[in-house]
């Protein structure tokens, strides 16, 4: 009946009939164009979600590494010359250093020391949760108002480590960065293998290929020597017996660096550290907690070897190792490779930095009860099976000889220099409302302003917030 219907209204007029049939054709037409239309603007938004959900499954995908990395946003003009400024040469013989681990006790002090010379410097720094980040963000807060600037990246970072050296020319590395401490290795052995070995490997791979490729001085370990019982510790003793997961990946760095120093010839000269200590250590270092405890009237631990056997450190204050480091790079050699590909011989060196003077842990907490004029209280325990060591002692003859290295703080003098700038810390703390200043303090506990010298209150009153330890130390 509807197709009756339809027909019955076709008027008869051929005029007018082939005007309705036109008008219908159109409107089929442009129906049809419609659909072609949503079809291929369907394709084409398809085409468009595709290309963009594979940019972003490759864009998280570094971004997960970039996270699993601890490498916060980096990069662009305003970055690149930030980069620049910190790492460019002031002085006219001076040369320009990345240093990896800057905002570490070590790093911190040796950035400092650069500065204050007129070389350039730029840092290198994770801030990682190892020990309390917020001591690292007070020693990069120091830097920075001295104008080195410390960029916050992982050294297997390598996509960071080759923009740097594009940015920057440098001419030395100072590396640093690497897991420290004996005991942790028992809770997280991988963060060793992945810092201390990986992180070395990926700095040293990039360096290869820098042109020119810079010298590197690097911090191994007297860990190293592990249960050597040959004293004092020489160079040329044997160093295959680690004691330790940590000294393991150190004597490891030890082979690595000599495979790209012979393939590859770079300039690497490794340093041992004999317990550094001073103002803006670690926390987790002995002389550090025991501070802390016997002013807040805690019990402190003191370890013995087997038969009331002395356990004994050569502690070297952090000036001395400064004083090393510097001339390590000073000394330093040119690599002799570029590109890549070696042309010739390049040094390779091995430095113990250490006092010579082992001193017993016991004498030390003796040292710190005089100082800060409280008794310890004192629990002596049995030295357990966690890769410490007896004792360490360093002949430093080839340091003397070839860097002209004469350590010159005693632990007496040592102690005094930190316990002073502790007290100082306190002091502003106390007296200052200052708990929650970025700058100051670790050891949160009352003291009498009367028991403190007036030569000490009238340094906490003249000197500023922010250089405060530098000034006392």
């Amino acid at each position: 009946m509807k197709q009756m219907s339809h027909i019955d209204n076709i008027p008869t007029s051929p005029g007018k009939f082939k005007m309705e049939k036109s008008l219908y054709m159109h409107r089929f037409r442009w129906q049809s164009c419609l659909t072609k239309l949503t079809f291929w603007s369907f394709v084409f938004l398809g085409l468009i979600l595709v290309f963009f959900f594979r940019t972003s499954s490759s864009s998280s995908s570094s971004d997960v590494l970039r996270r699993s990395l601890k490498t916060s946003s980096w990069g662009g003009p305003v970055w690149e010359k930030r980069v620049r400024l910190s790492a460019r040469v002031r002085s006219k013989n001076g040369i320009s250093v990345l240093v990896t681990g800057a905002a570490g006790f070590v790093g911190s002090h040796v950035s400092s020391a650069l500065r204050r010379r007129g070389d350039g410097v730029l840092g290198l720094d994770n801030f990682n949760d190892y020990y309390d980040p917020s001591l690292k963000r007070d020693r990069q807060a120091l830097l920075e108002h001295s104008g080195v600037y410390i960029v916050e990246g992982d050294i297997n970072d390598m996509v960071l480590l080759n923009k740097l050296f594009e940015v920057v020319a440098f001419t030395h590395v100072m590396h640093l960065a690497a897991q420290a401490g004996v005991r942790y290795a028992m809770e997280n052995p991988t963060s060793y293998v992945h810092s201390n070995i990986a992180g070395l490997v990926s700095l040293l791979e990039v360096c290869k290929e820098a042109n020119p490729q810079p010298a590197i001085v690097w911090a191994s370990s007297s860990s190293v020597y592990g249960l050597n019982s040959k004293v004092p510790f020489s160079e040329k003793d044997r160093t295959d017996q680690p004691a330790s997961l940590y000294a393991a990946t150190k004597k490891a760095g030890e082979e690595i660096a000599h495979s790209y120093n012979h393939i590859y010839g770079l300039s690497l000269t490794g340093l041992r550290f004999f317990t550094v200590y001073g103002p803006w250590g670690r926390p987790d270092m002995a002389y550090f907690f025991f501070t802390k405890d016997i002013l807040k009237g805690k019990s402190i631990q003191i370890f013995e070897a087997a038969n009331h056997g002395t356990v004994a450190r050569d502690f070297t204050y952090i000036d001395d190792i400064v004083k090393g480091c510097l001339a390590a790079l000073d000394t330093s050699e040119k690599s002799t490779g570029s590109g890549g590909k070696k042309k010739g011989p390049a040094q390779l060196r091995v430095f113990n930095l250490g006092n010579t003077s082992p001193v017993p842990v016991s004498n030390l907490v003796n040292i710190l009860e005089r100082l800060l004029k409280v008794k310890a209280k004192k629990s002596i325990k049995k030295l357990p099976r966690n890769g410490d060591v007896q004792f360490t002692h360093a002949n430093i003859s080839a340091a003397q000889r070839e860097l002209g290295y004469q350590p010159s703080t005693d632990l007496q003098a040592g102690l005094k220099k930190f316990v002073r700038c502790s007290i100082v810390r306190i002091y502003f703390v106390v007296t200052h409302g200052l708990s929650n200043n970025p700058y100051v303090i670790y050891f949160q506990v009352e003291v009498d302003r009367q028991k403190l010298p007036s030569r000490l209150l009238a340094c906490a009153i003249e000197a500023t917030e922010l250089s405060l330890c530098l000034l006392i130390s």
